[in-house]
């Protein structure tokens, strides 16, 4: 049931971009011109944290998958997702509920997938950018102009830290997938509880619909924060202190 959430969220951002590029024209006007701004804004967020070169080859990532976690955080709070299904009984004799759908970020599956293809990405694109070499000198060798015995020390020092680097890369997308599950599937909890509060079925969204806009921006923040902590993270492995970059800020 979270897996047909996962796919209409997809085929939402497919239409999206059908629709916006249907017929193009020099002056945006109406759909393509939301959709240009849409585009727009995110290429220039992203451009002020990896500058203009990384951005061109990464903006297809970064860009899409924050509209697609959007939608599918926004569309999992369309009335029925969570609420409608059928009651179920195991051989213990235990009631339960089943959904007929669930938000596609309220299971661990989507969110661990979305984390293994930002952090495969990051490799590749980390490697490419810096080279084999480049890439371990970057983790484990020393920052700044050193001699005699302190060069010795900091060598020690960074390789320490670097071993220590490597275990955080390892775990990020680990943090990545459970911060955005944990965030989507305790709001759709919190809603849940709230309208259980009233037994009126016909007045059980008054006390869940406060907090239902603070979902909207909590699915909206979420989000933002996937698509930026990747973004960071590739920023910091690819940083060669140059100033280039900067300058066009």
């Amino acid at each position: 049931n979270s897996m047909v959430m996962s796919w209409v969220a997809a085929l939402l951002v497919i239409l999206f971009a059908k629709i916006a590029t249907h017929q193009i024209a020099m002056i945006p006007r109406g759909f393509q011109n939301f959709a240009e701004w849409v585009v727009e804004s995110l290429y220039n967020f992203l451009e002020g944290i990896l500058g203009s070169h990384l951005v061109k080859r990464t903006f297809w990532f970064f860009g899409g998958v924050f509209i697609l976690i959007l939608c599918s955080n926004w569309i999992g709070l369309f009335p029925g997702v969570g609420t409608i299904g059928w009651e179920t009984v195991d051989q213990h004799g235990h009631h339960g509920f089943s959904a007929w759908l669930r938000g596609g970020n309220a299971d661990l599956n989507m969110t661990a997938a979305l984390a293994v293809v930002a952090t495969v990405l990051w490799f590749y694109w980390a490697l490419t950018e810096n080279g084999p070499v480049g890439f371990l000198k970057h983790i484990f060798a020393p920052k700044g102009e050193f001699s005699g015995f302190m060069k010795v020390l900091m060598i020690v020092i960074f390789f320490l830290v670097g071993i220590i680097e490597v275990f955080s890369i390892l775990l990020r997308p680990v943090a990545l997938s459970f911060r955005l599950f944990g965030n989507v599937f305790a709001g759709e909890n919190m809603l849940e509880m709230m309208m259980g509060m009233v037994k009126n079925p016909y007045l059980k969204f008054l006390p869940a619909l406060p907090f239902y806009f603070l979902e909207m921006l909590v699915g909206l923040i979420q989000a933002l924060v996937f698509m930026l902590l990747t973004a960071v993270f590739l920023q910091l492995i690819c940083d060669h202190g140059d100033d280039h970059h900067e300058e066009a800020h």
